[in-house]
């Protein structure tokens, strides 16, 4: 059940109606919000449901145990038991295919003949989020960040609230939890704010990424030899269409949530403004981000050590931080090529400016930071996107060896800023004003035009067949 469906447009509309009919019954509403999530979840497939209820009893009876240990060993032992088979789970859904063929892919290199059975396991929609989400909760009890609750259906609500279930933001207990457990206040701002988002998100995904799917999709789909034109021109799309397809997914989430009052964090704050790799990360994928930072890079060791050990744990974070996202070769080389960014950056002290520089020199550098370091962020995709590590290798070649602009080149390229241009306009006043929310705020007159237009474009260009968010498969 996708957000950009008619169905879920039904499906949301009666759920909402109920939920205002049970107004002031918060426990009641809370019930009818865990069985609409698992009405949303199970229209996938309803076996999944089995296996969300698994993490869900397991780690709630965890955080209860844990907090009721006496000793610390026996805490210890309790969380890692739970860590443990959180990502046993994870591990065999997502990776098991990936880590038999690997495996058999080396002995046969060394000419040793081995084969195992992979299985055909069917990948359950959003686990990577969920089993992320469900893991916080026990590291935070066990951490002293939050008393468990002795409320099962309420914390089963905490991990199946259907909004961000599926592509996150990757909401920790201790954010979204209190709001499950107390009342929620509902107001006609927070219904038109969250009206604004999911508008907004719906413009992002109709209009902008999935047109820009038109560009990409055809170009990794087609055989070599490639253009390096139309791979440059692929890759500016692809980073258009990633963002806008996943900011797209948590504009939405958070502007259902508003409208039942419920505040998720944000997840994206710009990233393409960023102008250095750490400033990317605090800006893209935020909730992904600051759970690896705040559960792996700090629980290494973070940067209380030696400058190596610093080095080897943002290494380390970021190699699981793109093995978290499928089980591919291209997606480790992704983590690793960003772990080096971080690593690099870390390193020379003039380019993150602990060197003396007056305001002005900073304010002078900031635009070519901006376009250098996008255009870094912009390779980086051609591993995340590619299909092979050999697509990776053809399509790198034609970009050093094989670039033409022709007419077909420069068409695509043209189509390309079409979709794009409003995106970077409305950009540009969200970073001027620092409000993500720019446009709502605007007078009346200016926002009537707004809308018109975006509605006039999605209804003229947009995609109206419901295509699938990217980060569904993750």
């Amino acid at each position: 059940m996708l957000f950009n469906s008619l169905e879920f447009l039904i499906f949301f509309a009666i759920v909402y109606g109920l939920y205002l009919l049970l107004n002031r019954q918060h426990q009641w509403q809370n019930y009818m919000l865990l069985v609409a999530s698992c009405i949303f979840y199970g229209a996938w497939d309803w076996r999944f449901l089995f296996l969300i209820f698994t993490f869900i009893t397991m780690d709630f009876l965890f955080g209860l145990k844990i907090y009721e240990a006496k000793n610390e060993k026996t805490r210890k032992q309790l969380l890692a038991l739970s860590i443990t088979i959180n990502l046993s789970i994870l591990g065999f859904f997502k990776y098991f295919n990936f880590f038999v063929d690997s495996f058999c892919g080396l002995l046969n290199f060394f000419h040793i003949p081995f084969s195992l059975v992979t299985l055909h396991i069917l990948l359950p929609v959003g686990i990577s989020f969920y089993t992320f989400q469900s893991m916080s909760y026990t590291i935070d009890v066990y951490r002293n960040k939050m008393i468990p609750t002795k409320r099962f259906w309420d914390y089963a609500l905490f991990v199946t609230y259907f909004p961000h279930l599926v592509a996150g933001p990757i909401m920790r207990a201790k954010d979204l939890l209190p709001q499950v457990l107390s009342s929620r206040k509902l107001s006609l701002e927070k219904f038109y704010e969250g009206s604004f988002l999911v508008f907004w998100g719906l413009f992002e995904k109709i209009f902008i990424a999935d047109n820009l799917a038109k560009i990409v999709n055809p170009i990794f789909a087609s055989p070599p030899p490639y253009n390096g034109g139309e791979v440059w021109v692929a890759l500016y799309a692809f980073s258009f269409q990633i963002f806008c397809d996943f900011d797209a997914y948590s504009n939405m989430a958070r502007g259902l949530g508003k409208c039942m009052g419920f505040e998720i964090l944000y997840n994206f704050n710009l990233p393409y403004f960023s102008t250095n790799p750490r400033e990317f990360w605090q800006r893209w994928h935020i909730s992904l981000s600051s759970w690896l930072k705040g559960y792996l890079y700090i629980s290494l060791g973070g940067n209380r050590q030696s400058e190596m050990m610093t080095y080897r744990n943002l290494a380390i974070t970021m190699l699981l931080g793109g093995l978290w996202h499928g089980a591919s070769w291209t997606f480790i080389l992704w983590g690793a090529y960003h772990g080096l960014l971080l690593i690099v950056y870390r390193y020379f002290p003039v380019y993150r400016g602990e060197v003396h520089s007056t305001p002005p020199m900073s304010r002078k550098w900031f635009i070519p930071k901006v376009i250098l370091f996008f255009h870094l962020v912009t390779l980086g995709w051609l591993l995340f996107r590619a299909q092979s590590i050999h697509q990776v290798a053809q399509m790198v070649s034609a970009l050093l060896f094989s670039f033409s602009v022709d007419h077909a080149t420069l068409s695509l390229f043209l189509r390309f800023l079409g979709f794009v241009v409003p995106l970077i306009m409305i950009q540009l006043g969200q970073f001027k004003t620092d409000d993500l929310m720019f446009l709502y705020r605007r007078h009346w007159l200016i926002k009537t035009i707004a809308y018109a237009l975006m509605s006039y474009a999605m209804l003229s260009w947009g995609v109206m067949k419901a295509e699938e968010f990217i980060y569904f498969q993750f």
